[in-house]
């Protein structure tokens, strides 16, 4: 499973110029799931994504998490993070799960989330969707399950 997480002062996704899913101060979160993700990765990505410390403290360091700085997230299904550019000029996307799983696995990490209490927001899975954000700092994280140890 692999993640973009950005930092950001407030976030949106439209579909069809519908606001679908939106936060103020949190995490833009793109989210992809792989053909080996499973339960486990889920449960390590949004442990992960919980207790990422991004955030201020008081002396300007990051050192507080999403929950401590009293933010939201908005997790947006990204499969092209799976893309793969290693041959050629046209992205691979081999690895990626298949949007049926993927949807499953996407689901399961914004439950997860939402069980660590955290408000969750979220794009429309296979959906075209515009996503507009303000990024803070600018802060951008990349975090993939199969680096973790």
């Amino acid at each position: 499973m692999r993640a973009v997480a950005q930092r950001v002062s407030a976030a949106r996704v439209d579909v069809d110029g519908e606001a679908v899913g939106q936060i103020g101060r949190g995490l833009l979160v793109y989210l992809g799931a792989g053909q080996e993700d499973s339960a486990q990765q889920v449960e390590w990505m949004a442990n992960k994504l919980a207790t990422l410390r991004v955030f201020r403290d008081d002396e300007g360091r990051m050192s507080r998490d999403v929950t401590e700085a009293g933010g939201d997230v908005l997790v947006v299904s990204q499969f092209t993070l799976y893309g793969d550019v290693r041959k050629g000029r046209r992205p691979s996307f081999d690895r990626a799960a298949d949007p049926g799983p993927a949807e499953r696995l996407y689901e399961d990490v914004c439950e997860a989330l939402r069980k660590r209490g955290l408000r969750v927001e979220t794009g429309r899975f296979r959906a075209m969707m515009d996503v507009v954000s303000t990024v803070d700092g600018p802060v951008t994280i990349l975090i993939d399950s199969e680096k973790r140890f």
